[in-house]
């Protein structure tokens, strides 16, 4: 009888820290508004040339921009993006949609977004990490959305600025 019952109660305990990770549907949602707030602002502060923009970077976080030579610590890319917030005015971004996906423990987030930017539509992924002061970005990855239809033209083009037979 002890054996019968001992067999569930390990198996409850063990999942026990599993289940306090659990969270409603109201919880989760208000977890995404508060990340879709955090992302939305940190373009907010580059939009008004705001130093804060980088604060919300974690030290060892990384940038990746357009250019395939863009890959940037955040102290690199503040360097790099030194002159656009001395002129106080860097760019402007604005989700158009946004998912937002976490760890179960929410220490994690990972996200997609559509932008619109001054580039035209662009598309972004990032990484966050939950800490007691709040969100860090860990990793951000810009491309440009390049319609399918026009993808020949644009590796042409590319091809051609780099020196390069786009055919190869």
């Amino acid at each position: 009888m002890k054996t019968a019952f001992a067999a569930p109660l390990l198996a409850a305990c063990l999942a026990l820290p599993f289940a306090a990770c659990a969270q409603s549907p109201a919880a989760d949602q208000a977890f995404r508004a508060k990340v879709n707030d955090f992302v939305d602002g940190w373009h907010k502060d580059a939009a008004n040339a705001d130093p804060a923009y980088f604060d919300k970077m974690a030290p060892e976080g990384i940038y990746i921009g357009t250019d395939k030579s863009e890959v940037w610590t955040r102290d690199a890319f503040k360097v790099w993006a030194k002159p656009y917030f001395d002129r106080k005015k860097a760019w402007a971004f604005t989700a158009q949609k946004r998912n937002v996906y976490f760890s179960p423990d929410k220490k994690y987030v990972w996200f997609d977004e559509q932008l619109n930017t001054q580039m035209g539509t662009c598309q972004a992924s990032g990484v966050l990490r939950s800490t007691e002061k709040g969100f860090l970005i860990e990793h951000y990855q810009l491309s440009l959305a390049v319609p399918n239809p026009l993808m020949d033209k644009f590796t042409k083009a590319v091809a051609a600025h780099e020196g390069k037979d786009a055919s190869k």
